[in-house]
Order: structure tokens, then C-alpha cells, then sequence
């Protein structure tokens, strides 16, 4: 089971959450978000290290470095900044 690194505290993921960012509200995590599928980029992070996944691509602009926690899963353990 991955392990996510968030702003310096570590968590363990759920591999039963539907995606990140339920797996971060899970843990008590505060993400911005707005439509849960990829399409705005309000929960947009910065990876610092590790893979992830999209479940389906986003169509929100993602610039290198980040990732959108509503659409992906962990492939290895992580370490995210949530701005």
C-alpha cells in the first residue's frame, strides 16, 4: 500500500478510495476542489516525488510537476505539496 508524504506528514492510502482526493479527505486533508472530475484544476497539487496515475484524463490544464488528486491514484509512494 502506498504511502502519501503531504506538506511533510506522512499517511497511509486506501487503496478502497475511489481516487486521491478522497483518499486525502479521508485522512482529513483540506484540497480545494470543485467538480471532482478532472475537468476545472481547482485541486491541482505539485508532485514532488513518486508516480501517479489518471484514472481518465484530465481535461484541465496541468503543467508539469503537478497532477489533479480527483482523477489519480498512487502507483508509489508519493510526496505532494497541497497548495
Amino acid at each position: 500500500m502506498p504511502c502519501i508524504t503531504v506538506n511533510g506528514q506522512q499517511l497511509e492510502y486506501d487503496s478502497a478510495a475511489a481516487n486521491l482526493l478522497s483518499a486525502l479527505e479521508q485522512q482529513h486533508q483540506a484540497v480545494h476542489f470543485q467538480c471532482r472530475e478532472g475537468f476545472c484544476g481547482a485541486c491541482r497539487c505539485k508532485l514532488i516525488s513518486g508516480q501517479v496515475e489518471y484514472l481518465q484524463q484530465p481535461l484541465a490544464f496541468v503543467r508539469k510537476g503537478e497532477f489533479l488528486p480527483c482523477c489519480s491514484i498512487p502507483l508509489t509512494d508519493i510526496s505532494i505539496e497541497i497548495p
